[in-house]
């Protein structure tokens, strides 16, 4: 490009815009909302394999392992061995000791009848509406290959999320907005993106964090708006450098990286025009707000419902980073507080996705990457503060739930043993869970395969079969 007096790189270094829109024209001179917008390109929507019952997905992520046994899965029998040796062989992480009955009380909900933990009385009110899965199984108990098999389906290698699969399969339904956003606050969990990363899978599938500890919708999303140049500016920018992309794409068919770079600023480009305002929330009703709360996880519940409503695939919501669930010291007080935090924000938006007609046709996931032990962690140097009062990490059976989407409410499907240890009864393989999520997207999860180092790779890797009992 020596004709132009710079090199290509040099002029798009300078320009302060990296490759533009491609498309921009189109988005100036059409004024139509995003649903109505035409959608090209990898994230445009994707109709599925067949019917589903459900269309977009919120997971709700507790980071770190929520215990089953203090929240969702009741075991009487731990009272009867408090203190005690339990007759069961634990494999477990850590040295772990005598029976350790839950400090909490459970209390029968809903017209179920199903005994949820004191901590959460507002989740246990909508109960009926909730599938609560007891019998869940990963295989490692250490956070990262637990995280890596619950986000990717893989316990070693690092491969596409779920949240990437879903937007590979079905696109997006808003041109304006990523199609799956990730609400993370206060830096990142363990593994970092890795949990949402797209891996070989085309980048315009990626989860696009954002840190929702900030409050202003400028904040919440970095260098949203260009200070230096006004729109009109940036659409001069981008004609010119529309050109040269394409001059440039002549002599390089297929550039994949090309492609992704190009998709990835045409996306921040048009995010100018519609993210500020899905991040406002002072645009919702006061009484809304209250619903959800002034709170980190009620922001958080509440901009997941707006972004659903935009239009977004798939969100995922962390439960701060780190691991705050990882109770190895002072359950009683930290689960308490933990649950505290979110018990009001879920309860309002599995309510309010429902008074919207929303809830049917959205998949709502609850979990973490494993349990705890039904038995207390021993004084261990370094670990936990030299506490008996916490509980260690458990994969062999724990407890998730399903809202939404086809799933049968006021159900408790499968169980753990009499001490909540290891799932005994119609056991659920986390490749289990995705095969049944996906089937309610509509695809067979077999067969949502992406072909990469000749192979034909998919979620849910060479296992996985779709729970049907759970499904109404």
């Amino acid at each position: 490009m020596s004709g132009y007096g710079l090199s290509r790189r040099q002029l798009l270094k300078q320009s302060g815009m990296g490759f533009g829109s491609l498309a921009l024209g189109a988005l100036f001179s059409n004024a139509a909302s995003a649903a109505t917008t035409t959608l090209h390109g990898p994230l445009a929507p994707h109709p599925p394999q067949f019917a589903p019952k459900a269309k977009r997905v919120i997971h709700l992520f507790m980071n770190g392992g929520p215990s089953q046994v203090d929240t969702f899965d009741p075991k009487p029998m731990l009272v009867k061995y408090a203190g005690k040796a339990i007759p069961l062989h634990m494999q477990t992480e850590r040295r772990t000791g005598a029976g350790f009955p839950s400090p909490f009380q459970f209390i029968q909900q809903g017209q179920s009848g199903i005994a949820v933990s004191e901590i959460f009385p507002e989740v246990g009110k909508c109960i009926d509406d909730i599938c609560v899965i007891r019998s869940m199984m990963n295989e490692i108990p250490n956070h990262e290959p637990s995280l890596m098999m619950m986000n990717c389906g893989d316990l070693r290698q690092v491969r596409p999320s779920f949240g990437s699969w879903v937007t590979y399969g079905l696109g997006s339904e808003n041109q304006n907005l990523p199609g799956y956003i990730v609400l993370c606050p206060n830096g990142m969990p363990v593994e970092g993106a890795k949990n949402w990363r797209s891996a070989f899978l085309p980048g315009a599938f990626q989860g696009t964090r954002i840190d929702t500890a900030q409050t202003a919708p400028d904040k919440l999303i970095e260098n949203i708006r260009n200070p230096t140049a006004t729109l009109d500016g940036q659409r001069r920018q981008i004609s010119l450098l529309e050109k040269l992309n394409a001059q440039y794409a002549q002599a390089r068919q297929e550039d994949a990286v090309m492609e992704a770079r190009v998709e990835s600023f045409e996306l921040a480009y048009r995010m100018q025009m519609e993210a500020a305002d899905v991040f406002d929330l002072n645009k919702e009703p006061a009484n809304i707000r209250e619903m959800y709360g002034d709170t980190l996880q009620g922001r958080q519940m509440l901009i997941a419902r707006r972004l659903l409503e935009k239009g977004v695939r798939f969100v995922q919501v962390w439960h701060g980073a780190g691991q705050p669930w990882d109770s190895h010291t002072e359950i009683a007080k930290e689960h308490r507080r933990l649950a505290a935090e979110c018990d009001q924000p879920i309860a309002a938006l599995l309510r309010d996705l429902k008074q919207r007609g929303m809830l049917d046709d959205t998949l709502v996931i609850w979990g973490g990457e494993f349990g705890r032990t039904p038995t207390v962690e021993l004084a261990e140097a370094g670990a936990n503060n030299g506490t008996v009062s916490g509980r260690d990490h458990n994969p062999y059976g724990f407890s998730m739930w399903v809202a939404g989407g086809g799933f049968k409410g006021g159900i408790a499907y499968g169980a753990t043993d009499e001490f909540g240890f290891a799932a005994a009864e119609k056991k659920v393989h986390v490749h289990d869970l995705h095969a049944t999520l996906l089937h309610q997207l509509g695809f067979d999860h077999t067969k949502l395969t992406y072909r990469y180092a000749g192979r034909d790779f998919r979620l849910t890797d060479v296992a996985g079969n779709i729970v049907t009992d759970l499904l109404a």
